[in-house]
């Protein structure tokens, strides 16, 4: 094995004193579940300016194993653990933010915890430090943002339990937070991770050397116990493709560690350096008091529940998961997002294709993905749009073969003359958001968008507009009745498998329809198919091969009226397009036009 396979987000990390943290007390804090604090110091550290008008502040929220040092602060600075985000001309530009991330409560890098001084007693609080909950850790984060003269967040932002503190402030100060980014989180805990945590806690308490957590004037702490912990962290942190690229070749070399633990396999070896490191800069009782506070968070356990407390939000969301996140899988994402779109909130969602597990959030990988979207929905919360690359018409991209959904939008135009002034639209498989763009452009709100391709995705979000991921065909289920105005498909229907379920989905949200799609009985591809006996293929419209077409199905404006009346859509506009010439056509539209507009409700 190399130096490099034992990389991973713990690398950057160590005990050394961190240069730029800052301490400040507060007095007797109150805590959730009964008991309190008669005093509390926090260790934070800052990068950027507080603005004149004190509106540019992101609090960073640190997951379980973090500190206050989430970046460098110059280049002599020991690294960060989020340097891959936070820094000048990154996604979170301290040239532009305040950023702020304080140690949280029950940490062990200076905020008070169970290795600080009880004043009852004059001895480490150990053991005895009362059971705390994320709601206490972040009443703490109040005082400091208080503190520092900050009235009103800009962004909220964090990963993994990090992530429960976002949406903890969100939910219990909504007056305080402009824009929440939830990042590979959830409202609770899986029975299969709370599982993980319950024996790394009895992994410590078992330790000979625990001593019932007075363990800080001892030779020697419960520290097999800690790297016993950290080791099954870890695993759970990688995904099953990111362990098997990185240990299956060497499976039988192990890197030759100074270690107790078992080193007989590549993955051994690793899991052993890994949790030596981790107990040379952190504390057991800590870890035990962090993992229950953990455990303990429940934002809903039913989605009534979770839209209940969810509904105590105003603020805009971006939620971030990662497709081989099996801590903190991707489906509890969808849930907060599913409650968040039920209840009208501003949210966008991406589940980033990503092998690297849980830790992807920690790591470059993605960076262009999750990095490029908290940038963008940052400067969204600024008011100001992201530039977007120039790819000519921005109704005019081409074909990815990961999008269904990505066409050209030659049919805009008309669509935009069709959607009365100022009405809600919700435009399905909106692509990098070309269609919504417009429609912002001319005052119409609430706009959303629904889209697979992530790249699409991140161009949206540089635009300013909401959009989710999810795969039409599964429905709309999330989102209520007559939700929308309108619900667009454009270029839609002939790549979608489930085309009545979609349609009736759609005309369950939106008040009414408006369908485009290519005619495929317009008499220059009839004809072309019968003179040359291959399928069409038109440069605008159809710019496939039959090989590559994305197309399932192959309607013509004749079917698509057949298929309204068997299955009760009402027709209330028929337009058709001759896009070779940009212009409308009259009479025989089945024969004339290449393109049909309908507009339909039930």
């Amino acid at each position: 094995m190399t130096r490099s396979d034992f990389t991973s987000s713990d690398s950057v990390r160590s005990r050394r004193p961190l240069r730029h943290a800052r301490r400040v007390a507060f007095g007797e804090l109150r805590l959730e579940l009964g008991g309190c604090l008669s005093e509390i110091v926090v260790v934070y550290e800052t990068w950027g300016r507080l603005n004149r008008a004190r509106d540019n502040a992101v609090l960073i929220c640190h997951a379980l194993s973090g500190d206050s040092h989430a970046a460098r602060h110059s280049p002599s600075d020991d690294p960060g653990w989020w340097d891959v985000v936070v820094g000048p001309g990154k996604s979170i530009d301290t040239r532009k933010y305040f950023v702020i991330c304080p140690n949280v409560l029950g940490g062990c890098r200076g905020t008070t915890g169970p290795n600080s001084l009880n004043p009852d007693t004059g001895r480490p609080y150990g053991a005895h430090f009362p059971t705390i909950t994320t709601a206490d850790i972040v009443e703490v984060q109040k005082r400091l943002v208080d503190h520092l003269g900050v009235r009103m967040l800009l962004g909220v932002i964090g990963g993994s339990m990090g992530g429960h503190q976002v949406l903890e402030w969100a939910t219990r100060h909504p007056k305080r937070v402009r824009g929440a980014l939830a990042v590979a989180t959830s409202p609770r805990l899986t029975m299969q991770a709370l599982a993980f945590d319950v024996v790394g806690r009895n992994a410590i308490l078992s330790d000979p050397h625990f001593h019932d957590g007075q363990y800080y004037d001892k030779e020697s702490g419960p520290d097999v116990g800690l790297a016993l912990a950290r080791m099954l962290g870890h695993i759970t942190y990688l995904s099953r493709q990111a362990m098997q690229e990185k240990f299956a070749d060497d499976l039988l070399h192990p890197r030759d560690v100074a270690t107790e633990f078992e080193k007989k396999f590549s993955v051994g070896s690793y899991l052993a350096y890994q949790g030596d490191r981790f107990v040379e800069r952190f504390d057991a009782n800590s870890y035990n008091t962090l993992t229950m506070a953990m455990d303990r968070f429940n934002l809903g356990a039913t989605p009534a529940k979770l839209r209940a407390r969810l509904a105590r939000s105003r603020c805009r969301w971006l939620v971030l998961s990662f497709t081989s996140d099996w801590l903190f899988p991707s489906e509890q994402s969808r849930e907060i997002v599913n409650a968040l779109l039920a209840l009208g909130r501003s949210v966008t969602y991406c589940n980033v294709e990503s092998p690297c597990g849980h830790d992807a959030f920690l790591l470059e990988d993605n960076l262009a993905t999750y990095g490029e979207m908290i940038r963008a929905f940052l400067a969204r919360l600024i008011g100001r749009e992201e530039s977007v690359p120039s790819r000519g018409d921005d109704d005019a991209y081409a074909l990815r073969p990961t999008s269904i959904f990505h066409r050209h939008r030659v049919d805009y135009d008309r669509i935009v003359s069709l959607i009365p002034r100022g009405a809600s639209v919700l435009d399905v498989g909106c692509g990098p958001g070309g269609l919504l763009r417009r429609l912002k452009r001319r005052g119409h709100a609430p706009l959303m968008g629904v889209e697979l391709n992530e790249r699409d995705l991140v161009t949206c979000v540089r635009r300013g507009i909401d959009a989710v991921q999810a795969d039409v065909n599964h429905g709309l289920g999330a989102l209520g009745d007559r939700q929308f105005d309108l619900v667009v498909l454009s270029l839609a229907l002939q790549v979608i498998r489930n085309v009545p379920g979609v349609l009736r989905e759609a005309a369950r949200v939106g008040r009414r329809v408006v369908v485009s799609f290519p005619n495929f009985a317009h008499e220059k591809l009839l004809g072309s198919l019968a003179e040359r006996g291959r399928m069409p293929r038109a440069s605008r419209l159809l710019p496939f091969e039959w090989y590559n077409s994305p197309n399932i199905r192959y309607l013509t404006i004749a079917d698509f009226d057949a298929f309204c009346r068997k299955y009760g859509f009402r027709i209330h506009q028929r337009v058709g397009l001759d896009t070779g010439k940009g212009r409308e056509v009259k009479g025989d539209l089945n024969r004339l036009a290449d393109m049909a507009i309908f507009v339909v409700s039930r």
